[in-house]
C-alpha cells in the first residue's frame, strides 16, 4: 500500500458509517425491486447499456445518489456530482465543458448527477437544458419533491422519472446486519452484540431511510462502547442514539394486541381523545396505517352499524383517501374517521343479528327454500309449484306485503332487534310497523305466480 492508498484508507475510516457502507456494485444495492428486478425498467436500461437522462424521485435514504453512481458505472460513463444547494450556473458550465472535452478527446460519456435538483432555479435548469438535449451529458437528477411541480417541463420532458419507494423493514434489517458483519467498512471488527429485537427496532425506527438506520446504529455502538456493558448494543443505547424514547410495540406480540384492543375499546366507549392517543401510539411505533384503517372499517359495522350507517361510508372513505395521499398527510383522514367513529351513536346489531342467524343455520342445516319464493324458470319448476303465490311487493300499497320468506321451520323467527340509538330508532319504528303476524302458508295461484323476480 503506497502513501496515497494509506491516506485514502484513513479518509475512508473517518467517514460516517452510512458513507462507508454505500454499495459499490448493484449486487450490493438493497431495495427497489420494482425498478431493478428482472424485466423491470432500470434492469432493461442496463441490459441495453443505453442510459437515458433520469429523474430519481423518492424519500430520503432510499439510495438515489448510490443508484445514480452505480448506473453510471454500469453504463461505462464518468460520474460528476453536483449539489443543487451549493452549485451555481458557473459550476454547471464547468462540468459541461469538462464533459464535452472528455467526449471529444476520449469518446467517453459523462453522467451529471444533480442532487436535490428541485433546488435549481429556472435559470439554472434552463442553462442545463441544451446540454442534455445535445447529449453532452446524461442527466441524473435526485429529488424528494414531486418533479412535476419542481422541474421545468422542458427538462422533465427529456428525462424519465423513476420513482423510488421507502425501504421496507426487511430491507433495512439486511442493511443493518451487513454493517454489523462487515469488518472492512462496517462495524464487524468491533464484535458488537446486538440482539434480533434491537436490530428490528433500529429497522423500524429508521422509517424507510437507510442513512438514518446506519447513523442510529453507529451512534448506538458509540453509546455502548462508553457504557458499562462493553460491546452490547441494547434498547437503551438505541434510544439514546435516536434522542427519543422508542415505543414498546411488537407487531407480533402482546403489546401489539394490547394497544389495538385499547384503540377499539376507546372508540366503542365513545372517547375520541383516547382513540386518537392509541392510534398515534400505533402509527408512531411503525404500525401499517392500512391495518389501523381496516380495524376502523370493521368497527364501523360491528359497533355502530345501523345506529349511523354513514359511519361505514366515512371509514371506507378514509381508507381510500389514505391510499390516495399516503403519509404523512394520510393521518388527516384517519383522524377525521376516528373522531367520527368515536362520537357516533353505537349499536352492535350487525354482530348480534348475524350471530343469531348463524346459530339457526348451524342448528338446522340447509332448510328448504319455500316454494313460493323460488324462481320458476323451467316447466319442471312450475309443475312443482315454484313461484306459485308469490306476491310482488311493488304491486301493493307502500311497496310492502305481508309474506313469509323464512323456511317454514323458522317462520316468525326474529334475528334483528333494532336498538334505540341514533338512526336505528327510526329503523325500529318502521320495522315494527311492517312486522305483523306470520300468515299461513300461501296457496297456489295468485297475482305473483307468473313473476320470476330474484
Amino acid at each position: 500500500m503506497d502513501l496515497f492508498s494509506r491516506a485514502a484508507e484513513r479518509d475512508r475510516r473517518g467517514q460516517p458509517l452510512a458513507e462507508r457502507m454505500r454499495p459499490r456494485t448493484l449486487a450490493e444495492f438493497v431495495g427497489q425491486p420494482q425498478l431493478l428486478g428482472p424485466g423491470k425498467l432500470l434492469r432493461r436500461v442496463l441490459d441495453a447499456r443505453d442510459l437515458p437522462s433520469l429523474i430519481l424521485w423518492g424519500p430520503p435514504g432510499t439510495g438515489k445518489t448510490t443508484l445514480g453512481r452505480l448506473l453510471a458505472a454500469e453504463a461505462g460513463a464518468a460520474f460528476v456530482a453536483l449539489s443543487a444547494v451549493m452549485a451555481g450556473v458557473k459550476d454547471l458550465r464547468e462540468a459541461v465543458a469538462a464533459a464535452a472535452a472528455k467526449r471529444d478527446q476520449q469518446g467517453a460519456r459523462t453522467v451529471l448527477f444533480v442532487d436535490e435538483i428541485h433546488r435549481f432555479n429556472k435559470a439554472q435548469q434552463d442553462a442545463l437544458l441544451p446540454h442534455v438535449e445535445a447529449g453532452t451529458v446524461t442527466l441524473i437528477g435526485a429529488t424528494t419533491e414531486n418533479p412535476s411541480f419542481e422541474v421545468n417541463a422542458a427538462l422533465l420532458s427529456r428525462a424519465k422519472v423513476v420513482v423510488l419507494r421507502a425501504l421496507g423493514e426487511a430491507d433495512l434489517r439486511q442493511i443493518i446486519d451487513r454493517a454489523l458483519e462487515d469488518r472492512e467498512r462496517g462495524l464487524g471488527a468491533l464484535a458488537l452484540q446486538v440482539a434480533d429485537d434491537v436490530r428490528d427496532l433500529l429497522a423500524r425506527e429508521a422509517r424507510g431511510d437507510a442513512r438514518r438506520a446506519l447513523a442510529a446504529l453507529e451512534a448506538a455502538a458509540a453509546v455502548a462502547a462508553g457504557g458499562e456493558s462493553k460491546g452490547v448494543v441494547d434498547r437503551a443505547a438505541v434510544e439514546e442514539a435516536l434522542q427519543r424514547r422508542t415505543l414498546l410495540y411488537d407487531k407480533a406480540g402482546d403489546e401489539h394486541y394490547g394497544v389495538v384492543s385499547a384503540f377499539i375499546k376507546s372508540l366503542r366507549g365513545s372517547d375520541p381523545d383516547a382513540g386518537l392517543y392509541w392510534m398515534a401510539r400505533m402509527l408512531e411505533a411503525g404500525e401499517d396505517p392500512l391495518f389501523v384503517l381496516r380495524r376502523m372499517v370493521i368497527f364501523a359495522s360491528e359497533d355502530i352499524g345501523m345506529a349511523d350507517p354513514q359511519a361505514l361510508v366515512v371509514a371506507v372513505s378514509a381508507l381510500e383517501a389514505f391510499r390516495f395521499v399516503g403519509m404523512p398527510e394520510g393521518h388527516f383522514p384517519m383522524t377525521q374517521a376516528v373522531l367520527y367513529l368515536a362520537t357516533a351513536p353505537k349499536s352492535n346489531t350487525a354482530l348480534t343479528s348475524y350471530a343469531a342467524a348463524k346459530e339457526d343455520v348451524d342448528a338446522h342445516g340447509a332448510l328448504a327454500v319455500p316454494a313460493h319464493i323460488r324462481n320458476a324458470t323451467t316447466p319442471l319448476g312450475k309443475s312443482m309449484g315454484w313461484g306459485a303465490g308469490y306476491q310482488y311487493p311493488h304491486d301493493h300499497p307502500g311497496h310492502h306485503v305481508t309474506e313469509t320468506y323464512l323456511p317454514a321451520e323458522l317462520a316468525g323467527r326474529r334475528y334483528y332487534t333494532p336498538s334505540a340509538e341514533g338512526h336505528e330508532r327510526t329503523v325500529g319504528e318502521r320495522l315494527n310497523a311492517l312486522r305483523v303476524a306470520v300468515p299461513p302458508a300461501p296457496s297456489a295461484g295468485g297475482r305473483g305466480s307468473d313473476r320470476d323476480e330474484v
